[in-house]
This record gives C-alpha cells, structure tokens and sequence, in this order.
C-alpha cells in the first residue's frame, strides 16, 4: 500500500533547504517534511548564506611619508579573491550594515562616517568637520535608522541614518569611547568601553552605570551569538574581561592577555564553544570550552602580533586573523595550521561578514 507519492521538484541541496515549508503537501505531512528537516539539519542557516568578507585594511609595509598611499580603505573578499572598493583611506577602522539591505554599508573613519551603499559604490559622508577620529560603530538591528559611533570625544547616535546626531558622553567622566555595542535582544542597552573602564546604559545612552574594569582602558566588546547573556571585553594590560549577567557586571578572565594589548574577540557562529581573541604579544588565542581556558595558536603565523581575527559563518573551523604588515591567515581548523590568505603588507584593524 502506498502511503504517500514523492513530489520531489529537482532542486539543488541549498534549494530544497530553503524552501518554504507550507510547499511541503500535506496529504502525508510528517513523512514529506523528513527530507526538508534532515537538510535544514545540514545546511542550518548560517551555513545556507552566501557571505562577504569585509576588511578595514590599510597597507603600510615599508610605506615612507610623502609617497604614494598603496590601496587602502574597504576590502570586499568574493569568489576567493580580494576587491578594493571606494575611496583610497588608510583610516577606516569598523565597518558594519543595514540589516534589511546588506549592500549598504557603514564605515568608521579618522575624519567621519561613511555610508558605502550598492555594494559601497556610492559613498556618503554622514557627518561634519565637528567629529574626527571615529574609533568603533554600532546598528540596532531592530532599528537600523539607528546608528552609533564611538569617538575620541565621545559617543553619538543617529535615529534617522545620519541625517541628524545627538551627542551622548556629555555627561561621562572622561569622553574618550572606543568602542560600542548593541545588546541584539535588549536595544536600550548598550555597553560602551573606553578610558575607565566599561559602562553600561539601560536607556539608549541617556544614563550611565560602571560595569567593570575599573580604571582599564577597553579596546573591544562582543557578545555572544549563542548567548546574549555572555559578553567579553578586551583591555589594554589588563587581560580579558567577562560578563554572564547579561553586561551588568564584567570580571577578570585570567591570565591571558595580562600586560598585553588584546584588540579583537571572536565568537564561532558554528560552535557555542570555540571563541577566538588575538592581541600583541598572545598573537591568537582560542578556546575550546566557552572562555574556561585558552591556548596560543601562532604555529604558522610569522609572528604574534595580531590585530584582528574573525571566524567565517559559512565555513566550521574557518577563521582568519590580520598578522602586522605581513598578511591576511586563514586557518581552516580553528587556528591550528595557518596559511596567507591575501592583503599582504597589511594592518587589517577589524573585519566583518556581510550576508
């Protein structure tokens, strides 16, 4: 007795994975959506995207004031080859973008922000003389007519894509911010870092709490895509700082990155385990077990001075990290062997994957 006809429809893997499930027939439900969940279970989103590699880099290997700049600015990786889009900038230091269109992108720069849009062929400065040296950005990916950027002088936001921006440090301490996030699941919270310590706001910036690291300079912040409750922060000498209480309160990590500059965190989007931090000195460090312990990952590297490092969301294992004014690494097993992966001569200071 036949139970149910096939009605397969020819496609590719990717395709079948993304189908919408109400084309599944219905006479037979359960047994025609095996199919459909057994590829959802092997292409989960993440793996389904196609994603772009973006890198802030300037090329700075043996360059003598007065030359010629080498290309510099925004680098778009496609295909497995390297494109250098828009302006020549050796000062662009975060790039981010528009949740509901990818193509537009956002840039820090020494001398402003920038909207990059149709695949950062047109570029927009979104700001004025009034604001330079621009250190870390931020969207609300709830909201992206919301925009932040942390600056030498403070922290603004925009409600309306840049077309207006209210300053939000007037009343810090001191104003220095390096850098800026979002909480993804709570968008009145952010968590700012900068001379003294992190800070924390429950309103959109309007009021602000110390939530640890007292007295340490912040070179970077990241939550976790698997936990919104785990956040990490690097600092300038003093190691590694951890929150769980969802950024209320952030705590010494251990020794790693202890009298080193630590500048970039990474966490695996493939696995709620694996995190990635890279400084001067520790070059790249991961851990396997959710921040418990760490281990150095410089086999292959030509040294462990590293600016940045960023796990690719379409490839398990895959991470790349900016080694000073040698190269881009690529790493296909979490840093365990590394091989150059282009922009050689290159200081990459933060990189970002756009779906």
């Amino acid at each position: 007795m036949t139970l149910c006809k096939s009605q397969g429809n020819g496609g590719t893997l990717r395709a079948l994975a993304t189908q919408q499930i109400q084309s599944i027939p219905q006479a037979c439900p359960l047994i025609s959506a095996l199919p459909f969940l057994t590829l959802l279970l092997l292409f989960p989103p993440h793996l389904q995207a196609q994603w772009t590699l973006a890198a802030c880099a300037a090329v700075s290997k043996d360059y003598v004031v007065g030359a010629k700049l080498p290309p510099s600015g925004l680098f778009l990786k496609t295909n497995e080859e390297w494109h250098h889009v828009g302006f020549n900038h050796p000062f662009i230091v975060a790039v981010d973008y528009d949740p509901t269109d990818p193509t537009t992108l956002y840039l820090a720069a020494g001398n402003g922000l920038f909207r990059a849009a149709n695949k950062a062929a047109n570029w927009t400065q979104l700001t004025g003389s009034d604001v330079t040296e621009l250190r870390d950005l931020a969207i609300d990916q709830t909201d992206p007519k919301t925009i932040y950027f942390a600056h030498s002088q403070g922290l603004r936001v925009t409600h309306d894509r840049g077309a207006t921006w209210t300053e939000l440090a007037t009343n810090l301490h001191r104003h220095y911010v390096e850098a800026i996030r979002i909480d993804r699941t709570q968008p009145k919270r952010l968590i700012i870092g900068g001379e003294e310590g992190l800070l924390r706001s429950e309103d959109s910036g309007k009021s602000w709490t110390l939530a640890g690291a007292s007295g340490w300079a912040i070179l970077r912040i990241e939550q976790s895509p698997h936990d919104a409750c785990y956040w990490l922060a690097t600092t300038q000498g003093a190691g590694l700082f951890a929150s769980h209480d969802c950024g209320k309160t952030f705590e010494n990590s251990g020794r790693i990155g202890v009298n080193r500059d630590l500048y970039s965190i990474s966490f695996d989007p493939t696995n709620p385990k694996r995190i990635a931090i890279a400084g001067w000195g520790p070059g790249v460090a991961i851990s396997e077990d959710g921040g418990q312990t760490w281990q150095e990952r410089n086999h292959g590297l030509p040294r462990p001075d590293v600016w940045s490092v960023i796990f690719d969301p379409g490839h398990p294992g895959r991470l790349y990290a900016s080694v000073q004014e040698e190269s881009l690494y690529v790493s296909d097993d979490a840093g365990v062997t590394w091989k150059p992966a282009g922009l050689d001569g290159s200081v990459a200071r933060s990189m970002r994957f756009i779906p």
